[in-house]
């Protein structure tokens, strides 16, 4: 491997070369400087200064451009200066660290805004999901679902890559591969050459560069479970399957995981140890959060944590699973299974703008109800732009790092345009 660093053309040979001559001519300066010390005034001080400028200027040319060479290869997968990519990634990898909990399309609105602020990111995402690409490949090739796990890698990706948008692709053609994503069959793949998840998902960082990381809640292969009351007939039936939950036409009454002792994955349940914050959403409540908080290990672990512990909660309710929820009862469904003593803080949104006849925003908890007793509420507007039903990213981002600050004194994060977040 060592001979590689000869061949002709590569750029690096010459700049060692130059960089060498640089040195000698510095150090030629200072062996005339010490044969001049007992006489100041000598004409060949100018030498020994010549020598030392024309040592430092080849010295410093030559390491630039041997910088530049070297890092070319990585240049292309990165936008900016060097100084300024450098920059910034020291200064999110100072950052806090911070876990994520849940799964779909609500996670990676969180993943997206605290990434700019630091790389110390661990999303614990779900794995019961059975349905679409997911649960095709899941029975076709006995692999953990993939399409959570792949949509909260590609949150913590450079959105601009090639590779972030290759991951999204989507067959749309018909055939056996239509409606999977490339990502899905990227990570089965890699999954089954590998060995397993838990090795293929640090090789996709790596190929996508992600700023963060993307774990399993477990390994087990599990499945949801609920008891579901119908509206209409008013009886209680036994729905099994992610996907089939939220098609029925009831209130969500129980749910559980089968089998109901498989173990968390233990870099999981570290990362939720040595955080010093943790997000519990947002996302599809019975079948993205819970599924994470029912995992034996997940629980007790948040218990144990010593970190600020927020839940966000969905900007508009849910057909199917939270339909006619407030945040009372967002808040009431998640105590019911991790108890009452393990948040401190819910944080939700507040602004309420004009959008398309299906979207009902969740109400806010009742002045009256016994959660605002129990609970910092923090209210503030959280809704994107463009889609006034999901969480901005960037909002959302200010809002955990200012309460954040408010609670611990965590004022290296300190937001510079403090948002209006009201009790």
């Amino acid at each position: 491997m060592t001979r590689k660093w000869l061949i002709i053309g590569i750029g690096v040979k010459r700049w060692i070369v130059l960089g060498a001559i640089g040195n000698l001519s510095f150090a030629l300066g200072i062996v005339l400087a010490l044969d001049l010390l007992d006489d100041v005034f000598d004409r060949r001080w100018l030498a020994v200064i010549a020598l030392w400028l024309c040592g430092l200027y080849i010295i410093a040319t030559a390491f630039y451009k041997l910088s530049r060479n070297l890092l070319a290869p990585y240049r292309r997968y990165q936008h900016g200066r060097v100084v300024d990519v450098v920059y910034a990634h020291r200064q999110r990898g100072k950052g806090l660290k911070v876990v994520a909990i849940g799964g779909g399309t609500g996670l990676p609105a969180v993943l997206r805004g605290l990434k700019a602020h630091t790389s110390n990111i661990t999303a614990i995402v779900t794995v019961a999901d059975d349905g679409g690409s997911s649960g095709q490949l899941r029975r076709a090739l006995g692999v953990l679902p993939p399409g959570d796990l792949r949509s909260n890698v590609v949150a913590l990706a450079d959105d601009e890559s090639l590779m972030t948008q290759l991951f999204q692709y989507r067959f749309n053609h018909g055939g056996d591969l239509g409606g999977h994503a490339f990502g899905n069959l990227f990570i089965a793949a890699l999954a089954g050459i590998s060995g397993g998840l838990d090795v293929a998902l640090p090789e996709i960082e790596r190929v996508l560069n992600i700023q963060g990381r993307v774990l399993p809640s477990t390994l087990d292969d599990v499945e949801l479970v609920a008891k579901v009351r119908l509206r209409t007939k008013n009886r209680v039936i036994r729905v099994q399957g992610e996907s089939k939950i939220g098609q029925m036409d009831g209130r969500i009454e129980e749910m559980m995981i089968v089998p109901p002792d498989a173990m968390a994955y233990h870099q999981s349940v570290q990362a939720i140890l040595e955080a010093d914050l943790i997000v519990i959403g947002p996302g599809s409540l019975y079948t993205s959060i819970l599924p994470n908080l029912l995992v034996k290990g997940i629980q007790d672990a948040l218990e144990q944590s010593k970190a600020l512990k927020v839940y966000v909660c969905n900007v508009a309710t849910q057909p199917g699973e939270t339909t006619q929820y407030s945040v009372a009862d967002h808040v009431l469904a998640l105590e019911k299974y991790i108890g009452e003593d393990v948040l401190q803080v819910v944080l939700a949104n507040s602004a309420t703008p004009p959008a398309n006849s299906a979207t009902h925003y969740v109400a806010p908890a009742p002045d009256d109800h016994p959660v605002r007793q129990r609970y910092h509420l923090h209210y503030t507007d959280l809704t994107d732009v463009e889609h006034p039903w999901r969480h901005d990213p960037k909002k959302l981002a200010h809002a955990l790092i200012k309460l954040l600050d408010e609670r611990t004194g965590y004022t290296e994060y300190t937001v510079s345009d403090p948002l209006n977040i009201e009790d």
